[in-house]
């Protein structure tokens, strides 16, 4: 997990520097040359003032038009017959039916930059095409932020659990949990920001005054989950013995014989005075069964430190017990763990060793 986080969060934080300092920076470069450029001189070449950086206005007639489909932003081609006999077409946002509105003979002039037509003059107004370069910039800077910021996100993860995850495991909550959830929402912004401003900076800004509020709230709910969960976790729990075998998901973990197999699911079977683990859903086959040594200690929240697949920590709770020095943890839910308890409860007439300890608070 540590490894994937670091390779994850630097790619993510390499992909945004591109993205902002090369792609970006050339979408802007695009757009101001667009923005600059003046009409071509009479006396150019057709091709230079067809492809250049010039712009190049034609008079042409419309053809046709032509739905474009299977794109969730509705668009048409506009085809065209320049005054030369030369055909092309461009992509127009929008319907052909709307103001202007672009019929069959209707004549119209073309304007040319770099080989492509970026608008078309009708009678009653102007229409940019899809090959307009202004605003081009904004999908590399949503994406170069959205990306960065995620980036980030995994380069705390591999930081935290290099460096961090070994401390109290009460800290968790706002060590780990509350950082995640400012780095979804920077991420959030970051892609939002650049579609409602008008230049990079203006989406910098916006993301900068999100971040401080974003910071603001992550540092009250650390400090609120700092208090809350400081001291003891120990939770309560009464012990309830089944009046039957109840067969329900849940694991023995540790080096003991009776740990649950090395399998993704696993079940426990609880009766009187009994618990075994099984891969069993039905309970019968397999059965590891849990020795009279076996002393429960307390019973908590699962923690990081915790080994692989311990448990949801919202669904789900930890019982710490030793067998002759050796730590076992049994992971179960919530509604499951009081039978656990009252499985290890010794029966009335068993040995007065005391080798259960069921002072369980």
């Amino acid at each position: 997990m540590t490894r994937a986080a670091a390779v994850i969060g630097s790619l993510g934080v390499l992909v945004a520097a591109w993205l902002l300092l090369v792609s970006m920076n050339g979408a802007l470069d695009d757009e101001r040359a667009f923005r600059g450029a003046v009409g071509c001189a009479s006396g150019s070449g057709e091709a230079d003032r067809r492809g250049g950086d010039c712009l190049w206005t034609v008079a042409a007639r419309i053809e046709r038009t032509e739905e474009e489909t299977g794109r969730k932003t509705s668009s048409y081609w506009l085809y065209v017959t320049e005054a030369d006999g030369t055909s092309s077409r461009t992509r127009i946002t929008g319907s052909a039916q709307e103001h202007p509105v672009a019929r069959a003979k209707a004549r119209v002039e073309v304007t040319y930059w770099r080989g492509q037509i970026r608008y078309v003059d009708f009678d009653s107004g102007r229409r940019y095409t899809t090959a307009d370069p202004r605003g081009d910039y904004k999908l590399f800077c949503a994406w170069g932020l959205a990306v960065g910021f995620h980036g980030l996100l995994y380069l705390w993860l591999w930081y935290w659990h290099a460096r961090l995850s070994d401390g109290p495991p009460r800290t968790a909550g706002w060590q780990a949990g509350v950082p995640i959830t400012g780095g979804f929402c920077l991420t959030a912004v970051g892609a939002f920001a650049p579609w409602p401003t008008d230049s990079p900076a203006a989406a910098f800004r916006l993301v900068g005054v999100c971040a401080l509020v974003v910071v603001a709230a992550c540092s009250v709910a650390a400090l609120v989950l700092w208090w809350r969960r400081r001291g003891d976790d120990t939770v309560a729990v009464t012990p309830a013995v089944p009046a039957a075998e109840q067969v329900f998901p849940g694991r023995i973990l540790g080096e003991v014989p009776y740990a649950s197999g090395t399998s993704r699911k696993g079940y426990l079977v609880a009766g009187p005075a009994h618990l075994a683990a099984t891969p069993d859903r039905a309970g019968a086959a397999e059965r590891r069964q849990v020795p009279p040594t076996l002393t429960p200690v307390r019973v908590r929240p699962p923690y990081w430190t915790d080994p692989a697949r311990a448990g949801n920590a919202l669904r789900s709770l930890v019982l710490e017990c030793e067998d002759d020095g050796v730590r076992v943890l049994i992971v179960t839910r919530r509604k499951h763990m009081p039978w656990v308890l009252g499985a290890l409860q010794p029966t009335p007439c068993a040995n007065s060793s005391g080798r259960r300890n069921t002072d369980v608070p």
